[in-house]
């Protein structure tokens, strides 16, 4: 019996993308950084500096700051992806477990923390914690698409030191550094039945697994105009972070005539992938003592991720899988209303562009253009603590898939993803 390599490697293709998902901005990037801009829909962002949380955003708005401040937050991220079949046919040899994988949205919390110190009347400090990129999607073990994916799961820290300077009355510049480390784990099924072109019975298959992680630096710097004491302007820049994941392959599971091949080996493997940069620019204005108006826009350099390349650490590629992802854009707009000294009511929409494109979305990657809705507040407990909160509720739009990967052992994926992501937020502030 002759087990090919074309035909094994093209079952583990879906077990080894390490960034995928549906995730709460576009492609896997995550904007929660602060439930003070969650109300917002983080209109503004790099403009607003309202607290510490301002070092992630653009670090120049350190220099509304006075004394010192931290400020911790955390976010609970509820994604929902259900899969519809459309056409669907099973993997090869599979007459059992073809469900549609129910909802592979799963809760997440999702903390950060910041804190911001005035060294003189024209220099602050600051540290961030946070958490840029991550997801966590998981279908049913017997949906028909398990040969594709099963699990992901893709976690970030972020550790950022910045420093912002004030050049005048009108300008203020920010930089900081990133020191960002990734880790990432996933499943899938393997249809060792096709492997073995049915030498071995139908409805064998096994479970593939890969976890891998890197750590790298990355930097970013902003600048806020005061236009005037009502009006400022806020741009922000985050580098791209070049990352090599190194981490292990292993099958369970595996058939006695297949055990030798090398293909189906446990093993080491490496993963190069670059994380993208992004650009913001941002207004904020305060119409009155009562109302202030932000708004902006971001370009995300998502155009970085045209393929993943996998190769075992003795230099015999894996798979290369093509991407093909785009630049996008997220736009937002925002309002705050002062109820009174102790009071203030957000409220914000944004619309946030999806990366992938409908010829290349595989089941790891169901996502799509987004609208956010969101909601929020803040209650000053005394003139130096205060707590914000928020909700959101991400509209996204259905999702087409055709991953027609039979020829593989894999299947045909055919259908439709309905996904929606609701967000709730909380955070306190305080000031000494």
């Amino acid at each position: 019996m002759k087990y090919t390599k074309s035909r094994i490697s093209s079952l583990v293709v879906g077990a080894m993308l390490v960034m995928s998902g549906t995730a709460h901005a576009s492609g896997f990037a995550l904007i929660e950084m602060s439930a003070s801009g969650m109300g917002n829909a983080f209109a503004g962002g790099a403009a607003v500096a309202e607290d510490a949380s301002t070092i992630f955003f653009n670090p120049a708005g350190m220099s509304r700051l006075n004394g010192k401040q931290i400020a911790v937050a955390v976010h609970a991220i509820t994604p929902s992806a259900k899969f519809s079949d459309t056409g669907s046919s099973a993997a090869a040899l599979q007459t059992t477990n073809n469900g549609n994988g129910g909802d592979a949205g799963d809760l997440a919390l999702v903390p950060n923390a910041y804190f911001a110190m005035e060294v003189n009347p024209v220099l602050r400090v600051g540290m961030g914690i946070n958490a840029p990129f991550g997801l966590k999607t998981e279908y049913d073990d017997n949906w028909i698409g398990r040969f594709q994916a099963k699990k992901s799961k893709l976690e970030t820290i972020n550790l950022n030191p910045s420093v912002a300077y004030d050049v005048s009355d009108k300008l203020s510049l920010g930089v900081g550094i990133n020191y960002q480390r990734v880790k990432g784990d996933l499943t899938s099924a393997v249809n060792y039945s096709a492997a073995a072109a049915g030498a071995l019975g139908a409805d064998l298959e096994g479970v593939t697994t890969i976890s891998g992680s890197d750590a790298a630096w990355g930097y970013n710097f902003g600048a806020i105009f005061n236009v005037n004491p009502q009006t400022r302007v806020g741009v922000a820049y985050r580098s791209k972070i070049k990352y090599e994941l190194s981490g292990t392959v292993s099958f369970n599971n595996v058939p006695a005539p297949l055990a030798a091949n090398p293909l189906v080996a446990n093993g080491d493997v490496i993963l190069p992938i670059d994380m993208p940069d992004t650009f913001s620019i941002s207004g904020f204005h305060k119409l009155d003592d009562k109302w202030d108006v932000m708004a902006d826009a971001t370009w995300t350099g998502w155009s970085v991720l045209q393929q993943l390349k996998i190769d075992r650490t003795s230099g015999v590629n894996v798979l290369t899988v093509q991407e093909k992802w785009k630049n996008t854009w997220r736009v937002a707009a925002g309002v705050n209303h002062h109820y009174n000294e102790q009071w203030t009511v957000r409220a914000g929409v944004a619309f946030d562009q999806t990366p992938v494109t409908d010829t290349y979305r595989t089941a790891r990657i169901p996502g799509n253009d987004r609208t956010w809705l969101s909601v929020g507040g803040q209650y000053k407990l005394s003139k130096d603590r205060a707590v914000d909160f928020g909700y959101s509720h991400l509209f996204v739009k259905d999702a087409s898939i055709a991953d027609m990967q039979a020829a593989g052992g894999k299947g045909n994926l055919m259908g439709t993803y309905k996904s929606s992501v609701d967000i709730l937020s909380l955070q306190y502030t305080h000031s000494f």
